[in-house]
């Protein structure tokens, strides 16, 4: 595949990301942002350089060179924390608030919920679940849960 993008990525030997634009200019300290995280995170993408300028926009992740894409998915994952639920295993009580416990992709925990309006309906079946602690929890696909899962999250929709 071709190089569809104008820049060069790399990594500083203190770890911040360097980007090299068409001109040959290093821009030091350069953060990845996702225009859209949850419904397209593989599309869409903005490289920022510390003053918070767009040095580069990417269209879609897939389409640059293996090395760029690598440092990309690698910064945006020591960024990024957006827990998985895999199961709802316990709720308090069926009013709000309540606290759930869940089994995530980071592992089992807890949270409050404070109202049912902290559970919001996206595309497809994804669902964003906000937790008293601010965390934003993702349920990818509110059909592939198990039964009681779905039964436990149904009260609360």
């Amino acid at each position: 595949m071709s190089n569809p993008v104008s820049f060069q990525l790399q990594r500083h030997p203190l770890g911040r990301l360097v980007l090299i634009d068409a001109e040959g200019q290093s821009h030091l300290g350069v953060t990845p942002v996702r225009a859209f995280p949850i419904a397209a995170p593989d599309e869409g993408l903005s490289l920022v350089g510390p003053e918070g300028h767009e040095l580069a926009w990417v269209p879609r992740l897939d389409q640059l060179p293996a090395p760029e894409r690598t440092l990309i998915e690698e910064e945006l994952a020591s960024r990024e924390f957006n827990p998985v639920v895999k199961r709802l295993l316990a709720v308090s009580s069926f009013s709000t608030p309540c606290t759930w416990t869940v089994e995530t992709d980071r592992g089992p925990t807890q949270f409050v919920l404070k109202t049912e309006d902290d559970i919001r309906r996206l595309e497809r079946g994804k669902l964003l679940i906000s937790g008293g602690q601010g965390i934003v929890y993702q349920v990818a696909d509110m059909q592939a849960l198990d039964r009681a899962s779905r039964k436990l999250l149904e009260r609360f929709l």
